[in-house]
């Protein structure tokens, strides 16, 4: 029994990886895309290995019926020679016998890990959104040691999160200052009520070792804040206040336009969006 769980959980596990490397792109929830030859393999050796755990199990049954076969030749030699020392050996030897063999199966509960296993293969986990941003502190933004260039005269001017926050809390020359820019990111509750983060999750590695980016937004007049996890492109001008250039500045947006957008292909990264297709 316990071969067969073991046998059963790698297999699931790697066909699992497989499915969610193979045939699309879920497996950008929860690592970034160099990963992918790596999961792969680990789905090959897992699934190879779930094999030959189930051929072994076959082999060693039947190592175990020739061994009982054998004992109970032993036993009837033993009986035949009705001597008292073949007796009493043959007494100490069933009992040695009975001691060796393994009686424990696998606990009832050690199966509830097949479903983990099975729903990577059935149905992914969804991934990290609002619900993880909005109990995360965000992630702090490294000094811009070398200074800005100036900022391309394009209107509305593409920038990610990080790239805002630098221009708003570092940038001397306050170029960012009347600059319509377009952010994007995905919707995170402000639980004060007063406005509504766009957020991006960055993956270093994988999504254990997540962090948060979050720009404050701010919609005109009395509108409803966005649905949390929607996608967003969201055009608009820094919200004043503190000092712009100093830490002491927000990194904030007074919103003019919010535009549906499609989840990235990048999504765990605060790149500029690469949309799907």
């Amino acid at each position: 029994m316990r071969r067969l769980l073991q046998s059963l959980l790698l297999k699931l596990t790697g066909l699992g990886l497989l499915r969610i490397t193979l045939f699309d792109d879920t497996y950008l929830r929860y690592v970034k895309p160099g990963l992918r030859p790596v999961l792969i393999a680990s789905g090959v050796v897992l699934l190879l290995l779930g094999i030959a755990a189930a051929f072994s199990r076959t082999g060693n049954g039947g190592h175990a019926h020739d061994a009982h076969d054998a004992h109970d030749g032993h036993a009837s030699d033993a009986h035949d020679g009705h001597t008292d020392g073949g007796h009493e050996a043959h007494a100490h030897d069933g009992q040695e016998g009975h001691d060796g063999h393994d009686h424990s199966g696998t606990p009832k509960i050690a199966w509830l890990l097949v479903l983990p296993a099975l729903s990577l293969l059935l149905f992914a986990p969804p991934a990290l959104g609002a619900y993880t941003a909005a109990r995360s502190g965000a992630k702090p933004v490294a000094v811009q040691k070398k200074g800005f260039g100036p900022l391309p005269a394009t209107s509305p001017l593409p920038l990610t999160l990080t790239d805002f926050t630098k221009r708003v809390q570092q940038d001397r020359s306050r170029a960012i200052q009347g600059r319509t820019v377009r952010l994007t990111g995905f919707v995170t509750p402000d639980a004060t009520g007063d406005g509504w983060y766009l957020t991006r999750i960055i993956f270093t590695c994988c999504a254990a070792d997540s962090q948060t980016v979050k720009i404050h937004v701010y919609s005109s007049g009395s509108a409803e804040p966005p649905a949390a996890d929607t996608w967003l492109a969201v055009t608009g001008t820094w919200h004043p206040a503190g000092t712009l250039g100093t830490t002491s500045a927000p990194a904030a947006l007074d919103a003019r336009l919010t535009t549906p957008i499609a989840q990235p292909i990048n999504a765990f990264t605060d790149d500029l969006p690469i949309t799907p297709g």
